[in-house]
């Protein structure tokens, strides 16, 4: 549970400054095609806004989308890997998840002489097998309306007085019983699975609210159905946007980060437009444009984002300082463990 260290960021925004001014590689260009594993939805359609048509179709790349979940395209890597050539270049996962597809043997290690852009990631958006492209953190959200006083933490909202009005997204059960185990330990563990089990207990038996996805969420919390949860800020600013009464409270316990990426595989047929598309994705336009469309931050320096979006999506010094990288390695070996007791015990 390691501090994201704002002077590793600030740190980094003077490499980026200094290594721009370097200069970088020029980026051989191909054309060819590239298959991107990813979400559907609003972030598929700004993958292809952002950075497929204006960067890289330009440049002679067509762009196929593999559009599916997570869990099905991180199956399809592994079931692949034995394969000469897999079905897909590259793949947009979490954090956790790009650690769970490294240990499992089947992504590249990358070449960053490859990605000249990368001399601006962020220190902490660099891993050896992946890059983050956005990120934002786990805070609790609530309708002021409903809600009174505004919460401070994750163990305001996981108290079982306000019944009912709890709120859980079922394909967030992971950030969840995380959430729930700092809420326990007052933030001194993420991985206390059975102190997160008995505080997720007492608010089911108090008539929390399951919705399938944050979609259905959003509209509970529009119709008033529901009060309080747990989601990332990214969101919260979406549905503010959309009209949603919702305000975001950064947890006193600690703010899990979120940080949304980027692997090659192995096995990738066309490696070189998949190490392209890392590079585009770099970019400052389209890291800008993420920050006004979804409400997330870029993972670069030098970013011209406008103060008033910057200070809704973004986080104070004090606050910085809060922000908690996943225990990766917990993750990934207590996945299975934690979505079966999710799906049998806890919605049962």
């Amino acid at each position: 549970m390691n501090s994201i260290n704002r002077r590793h960021v600030l740190q980094g925004l003077a490499a980026g400054a200094s290594a721009a001014a370097l200069g970088g590689p020029a980026l051989a260009q191909s054309g060819g095609k590239v298959v991107v594993g990813t979400w559907g939805g609003d972030y598929a359609r700004l993958l292809t806004k952002n950075i497929e048509d204006p960067i890289l179709k330009p440049k002679g790349i067509e762009v196929l989308q593999d559009q599916a979940g997570d869990a099905p395209r991180r199956a399809k890597m592994v079931a692949e890997r034995r394969l000469p050539r897999g079905t897909v270049d590259i793949h947009g996962l979490s954090a956790a998840n790009m650690y769970e597809m490294n240990e499992a043997g089947v992504v590249e290690q990358l070449d960053f002489s490859k990605i000249p852009n990368a001399k601006n990631l962020l220190p902490t958006m660099k891993y050896p097998y992946g890059i983050g492209h956005i990120y934002s953190g786990n805070v609790v959200i609530y309708n002021p309306k409903l809600i009174s006083p505004a919460p401070t933490g994750f163990k305001d909202w996981l108290d079982p007085k306000w019944g009912n009005k709890i709120g859980f997204i079922d394909i967030q059960y992971q950030s969840i019983m995380v959430a729930a185990s700092m809420a326990a330990t007052n933030g001194a563990s993420m991985n206390d699975l059975d102190k997160a089990k008995e505080v997720l207990l007492a608010v089911k038996k108090a008539g929390a609210r399951v919705y399938p996805t944050n979609e259905a969420f959003a509209q509970a919390m529009k119709n008033e159905e529901v009060g309080i949860s747990a989601i990332w800020k990214a969101r919260v600013v979406q549905w503010q946007d959309a009209g949603i009464p919702c305000e975001a409270v950064s947890p006193i316990e600690g703010i899990p980060a979120y940080v949304s990426g980027f692997v090659i595989p192995k096995n990738a047929p066309n490696k070189e437009n998949a190490y392209a598309y890392m590079n585009a994705m770099l970019e400052t336009a389209p890291q800008e444009a993420f920050a006004v469309d979804m409400g997330y931050n870029g993972t670069v320096t030098g970013l011209n984002v406008a103060p008033a979006l910057q200070k809704r999506i973004g986080f104070t010094p004090e606050e910085e300082k809060r922000l908690k990288d996943l225990d990766y390695g917990f993750l990934a070996k207590n996945d299975s463990a934690m979505k079966e007791w999710w799906d049998k015990v806890f919605k049962a």
